[in-house]
């Protein structure tokens, strides 16, 4: 048996002809790593394998889209699933050898902490999606069908300042502000909503690409992140609003799914997880879960009643370098500082 050493990576073998007949391949992939999940710190190889000794031409690789060389330096690579493609040149044909790479970070998530330094009023009525501070002002978004809303609050006493209702057709979802433009998710209506800042009039609308859904929103102030639902941060145009791009959120074992509410702070993002107590902060960079808080305390200091639901909402104010916590109908808004242990 001969085999051709390619590259150093993973995954599990699938192998098709170029003209999808259903004979026997002459090749498939082999790695150096039995499993298909690989840590971003190792390094890897793979193999051709080639049973029969099939004379070919050439082989060209490919890693989802982009080419790649014999060795590959994973710490440089964004997290998540990946595609390594071997197409296999022979007889003025070829075959393509496939394999399924899971790539994942190297260290666990920290556990962060908190302190409450001020409690709020908010309205217990809110069903809370978005949260967001621009220029001082607090911006929030609530959901369901007919009472989806977009509000300007005055977040030290619960006071709505200004309040925008969204058509019956909408259930909105998460929020965020940027160069006096207001954006605000649905959920499955596959559309955007955006609002002058001043007077929370509507200028515009856009439509999500790949990402079905609309959960949650923020930017760094050169682009906007969106999340679906699952593992996937796409990325917007902050111009355009098309999808440029994704990344994966993973920790050290595999992805984190369910990403809900998102917000900016301090180059990195805030992620709160749907019917979930804790919020995870990714590295934008590669999609790693760098640390993780737990928020469940907070439901606990709220007053309890029938429509009470999970935790969702968060607000990061530059000013105070805090973060303000709320849930979906929650009667207290959170002011927190964040505690890196």
């Amino acid at each position: 048996m001969h085999s051709y050493k390619l590259l150093t990576f993973i995954g599990l073998s699938v192998l098709i002809s170029a003209c999808g007949s259903t004979t026997k391949s002459n090749f498939s992939i082999k790695t150096n790593s039995e499993t298909s999940i690989i840590s971003n710190a190792e390094t890897l190889s793979i193999e051709l394998l080639n049973p029969n000794n099939k004379k070919f031409d050439s082989i060209q690789l490919t890693l989802d889209t982009k080419k790649i060389t014999a060795t590959v330096d994973l710490s440089a690579m964004p997290l998540g699933e990946k595609l390594i493609k071997a197409k296999v040149f022979y007889d003025d044909t070829f075959e393509v050898a496939l394999k399924k790479v899971i790539v994942v970070n190297s260290e666990a998530p920290k556990l962060y902490t908190y302190e409450i330094v001020n409690t709020y009023p908010h309205d217990i009525t809110s069903y809370t999606q978005g949260l967001e501070f621009y220029n001082g002002e607090l911006y929030e978004s609530t959901g369901q069908y007919g009472e989806s809303k977009l509000r300007k609050l005055d977040h030290k006493n619960g006071t709505v300042l200004k309040n925008i209702n969204l058509s019956t057709a909408y259930f909105g979802e998460g929020l965020s502000v940027l160069n006096d433009k207001i954006y605000q998710l649905t959920w499955k209506e596959g559309r955007g909503l955006v609002y002058d800042v001043n007077s929370l009039e509507q200028v515009e609308t856009f439509n999500y690409g790949q990402s079905k859904e609309g959960w949650g929103l923020c930017n760094d102030g050169q682009k906007f992140y969106k999340s679906d639902g699952s593992e996937y941060l796409w990325f917007l145009n902050p111009t355009t609003l098309a999808e440029e791009g994704s990344l994966q959120a993973y920790t050290n074992k595999g992805k984190l799914t369910n990403l809900n509410e998102l917000e900016w702070v301090d180059g990195k993002i805030y992620a709160n997880r749907y019917q979930k107590n804790g919020v995870a902060i990714i590295n934008p960079e590669n999609g790693a879960i760098e640390a993780v808080i737990d928020f469940k305390a907070l439901k606990a200091k709220v007053t309890k009643h029938q429509g009470l639901d999970v935790l969702n909402g968060m607000a990061y104010n530059p000013k105070t370098k805090t973060l303000f916590v709320t849930g979906k109908r929650w009667d207290k808004l959170f002011e927190v500082k964040i505690i890196k242990n």
